[in-house]
C-alpha cells in the first residue's frame, strides 16, 4: 500500500457537516464536460459543499451510480459514487466522494455497456479495467484514500475519473458501431 493512504474507514457523506443541495445536471455538448478539471483543496469550504451537493443530486436521480463535478457545471476533480443497490455490483464501498482521484493500477480489461446522465439519449460499449486501485482524498478532512475494487464499482470509478479529465464515455467507445440509442429512460 502507498504510504499514508488508507481505506474509507467510517467516512459517510454526513461527515461533511453540510446539507447537500440538488443541482441541475448539464448535458453534452456543454463545454465544462470536455475540459479537464483542476485539482482541488479537499478541505476548502466550497469543495465540501460541492461534495455534499453531488451526493444529494445523485440520490434524487434514479439509476445514478456516480456523478462528477463537471456534470453539475463545475470544473473540478471531485466525484461521488454509490453502486450499493445496483444488480451488477459485487464489491461495494457504499456512498463516497473523492477529490483528485487517480488510477494507480488497472487490470483485467473488459467491455461493458455504459450510460450517462449527461448523455441521456445514448449508451455505448466501453472497455474498462475490471480490477482497479484508485488513490484520492476525502472531502472535508483531506485524508488520503486508496480503494481497491472490481467489476461494476471499478467501471463507475473510471467513468467518473474520466469526467474529471474532460472525457465522456463516448470518447472511449471503439467507434459508431458501439453506440446505441437508450432504450430505457430513467
Amino acid at each position: 500500500m502507498t504510504a499514508g493512504y488508507t481505506g474509507l474507514g467510517d467516512w459517510t457523506p454526513e461527515a461533511l457537516g453540510v446539507p447537500g443541495r440538488v443541482r441541475p445536471v448539464v448535458s453534452a455538448p456543454e463545454p465544462v464536460l470536455s475540459r479537464p478539471g483542476p485539482e482541488v483543496d479537499p478541505t476548502c469550504e466550497e469543495v465540501v459543499q460541492l461534495a455534499a451537493d453531488l451526493v444529494a443530486t445523485m440520490r434524487v436521480s434514479p439509476g445514478c451510480v456516480g456523478l462528477a463535478a463537471p456534470q453539475v457545471g463545475v470544473s473540478a476533480q471531485v466525484f461521488a459514487v454509490d453502486v450499493t443497490d445496483h444488480p451488477k455490483a459485487v464489491t461495494v464501498h457504499g456512498t463516497f466522494v473523492l477529490c483528485n482521484a487517480r488510477v494507480v493500477e488497472a487490470t483485467r480489461w473488459k467491455a461493458g455497456r455504459e450510460g450517462c446522465m449527461s448523455v441521456p439519449d445514448l449508451t455505448g460499449d466501453v472497455k474498462r479495467a475490471s480490477r482497479l486501485v484508485v488513490e484520492g482524498a476525502l472531502p472535508g478532512s483531506g485524508a488520503p484514500v486508496r480503494l481497491v475494487t472490481d467489476g461494476f464499482e471499478a467501471r463507475a470509478l473510471q467513468h467518473e475519473i474520466d469526467h474529471c479529465a474532460g472525457l465522456l464515455f463516448l470518447d472511449r467507445v471503439a467507434g459508431a458501431h458501439a453506440i446505441y440509442q437508450r432504450k430505457v429512460y430513467l
